[in-house]
């Protein structure tokens, strides 16, 4: 299938991705496809090679950082073509390699779509199919996490406090679903920063919690503790408030963990 896209103008090199390139997938795992292209992609040409029945995403179709694709089935397996606009994959990675990164609103991100996921996507994943050796290039680059972006996001976590401080608010009020908001995108910051302080890439929010609580950093029972309160914020005034405090507990030690 990878030498197939290859004939797709503007594919210029296809990886495997997710849980396959990792090894750990279960048998029931689907098989992501990175498909790389630079310039005008020919939509069409890849439509046709989907064939009936499977509608491809454009560039764009998906979101502003999702970008297109299509999900198809290849003899009862689930096939993920994920599109990746290697130009702009180039400018975040030198974004990252000076600490500038981004945060933004992406369908099927719930705590944001976080822009060093480009880079980490292409160091983790395999490359399979790559004719200009750009894919390889760049992926030997990334072999080393760059230091600039491990201070941005450790340093980034001041937001997780700052969060727990804005919850006490909505506790009062028994704002169940801001103190819930708050919660959760206070636990996915420090999750970021757990990784990017062991210099390991977080692609997104699937199983963040259970791989971050394995990290150097993490505070003991980080996982359960962030559990407890994630999974029942409370609905009282008093409850709620118990949550923030525990929440806010969290944040300081993580953040002096890190700190160390």
């Amino acid at each position: 299938m990878a030498e197939d896209l290859l004939g797709v103008p503007g594919i210029v090199g296809v990886t495997l991705g997710g849980s396959r390139a990792r090894g750990t997938h279960r048998l029931d795992s689907d098989w992501d496809l990175g498909l790389y292209y630079r310039g005008e992609l020919d939509v069409a040409a890849l439509q046709a090679l989907a064939g009936p029945g499977v509608e491809v995403a454009a560039p764009g179709d998906w979101g502003p950082w999702v970008d297109g694709g299509a999900w198809l089935r290849v003899d009862g397996v689930a096939v993920d073509w994920i599109l990746r606009d290697l130009d702009r994959v180039e400018r975040i990675w030198a974004g990252c390699r000076v600490g500038r990164y981004e945060v933004a609103v992406q369908a099927g991100h719930p705590l944001g779509f976080w822009s060093p996921c480009y880079a980490g996507e292409l160091a983790l994943a395999k490359v399979i199919a790559d004719p200009s050796g750009a894919l390889a290039t760049l992926r030997e680059q990334m072999t080393e996490y760059p230091e600039a972006l491990r201070r941005a996001l450790i340093s980034a976590a001041w937001e997780a406090e700052f969060l727990a401080h804005n919850a006490t608010k909505g506790a009062s009020r028994a704002d169940s679903l801001y103190v819930s908001l708050c919660t959760s995108r206070a636990i996915g910051i420090l999750t970021q920063a757990l990784h990017a302080h062991a210099r390991r890439w977080l692609l997104n929010e699937k199983g963040a919690l259970e791989a971050s609580e394995a990290l150097p950093a993490a505070p003991a029972d980080f996982g359960a503790r962030a559990r407890r309160f994630t999974g029942a914020t409370g609905r009282t005034p008093d409850e709620l408030r118990a949550t923030v405090s525990a929440l806010l507990a969290l944040v300081e030690e993580t953040r002096a963990a890190l700190a160390d």
